[in-house]
C-alpha cells in the first residue's frame, strides 16, 4: 500500500518577496500579499501549515481606492468601553498612516486563528520605496491582472 506524501515545515524554503503597491488597488495587493503569505501559489500547499513566504510591500502611500471608496469607506475600533467606537474615512488613514491600512487589509483575509497569527509576522509595509531587507536578498514579485480577471 502505498501512503500519500504530505508536505511538512522541514521541506520547505521560505523566499522573500517584494511587491510594489504604486498604483495598484489595495484589495488586489492584500490578496496577492495574503496569497504569498499563505503559500497558496506554491505546489506543496498544504492548509493546516505556515506553508508561505515573507513579503515586502513597498509604496504603500501610493496604493488606491476604486470608485468613490477614498471617501464612503470607513474604518472601525472600538476601544472595549460605552460608547468607545471610533471612525476615520479611509482617506484620510491612507494619509496619516498608510502602512495601517495596507496591513489590515492583509491581516484581515488570513485566518483568524494561530497560524494566520504566524503567517501575519512575515510581513513588512513600507510607505516608500526603500526596505532594510538587502540582506535576503527579496525577488521582485509581479503582479499577474490577468490571473485575477476571471
Amino acid at each position: 500500500m502505498q501512503k500519500t506524501w504530505m508536505a511538512s515545515e522541514n521541506d520547505l524554503e521560505r523566499k522573500w518577496y517584494i511587491i510594489d503597491a504604486a498604483g495598484l488597488p489595495l484589495g488586489r495587493v492584500a490578496s496577492e500579499a495574503a496569497r504569498l503569505l499563505k503559500g497558496k501559489h506554491k505546489p506543496v500547499y498544504t492548509p493546516h501549515l505556515d506553508m508561505g513566504d515573507n513579503v515586502i510591500v513597498l509604496n504603500a502611500a501610493r496604493v488606491l481606492l476604486t470608485g468613490r471608496k477614498a471617501e464612503q469607506k470607513y474604518y472601525y475600533r472600538h476601544s472595549g468601553y460605552p460608547g468607545g467606537l471610533k471612525k476615520i474615512r479611509y482617506d484620510q488613514l491612507l494619509a496619516n498612516d498608510p502602512q495601517k491600512a495596507v496591513s489590515l487589509a492583509v491581516k484581515r483575509m488570513l485566518p483568524d486563528n494561530r497560524l494566520g497569527r504566524a503567517m501575519f509576522k512575515k510581513l513588512k509595509v513600507y510607505p516608500g520605496d526603500r526596505h532594510p531587507h538587502e540582506a535576503q536578498k527579496p525577488s521582485l514579485w509581479v503582479y499577474n491582472a490577468k490571473r485575477t480577471a476571471k
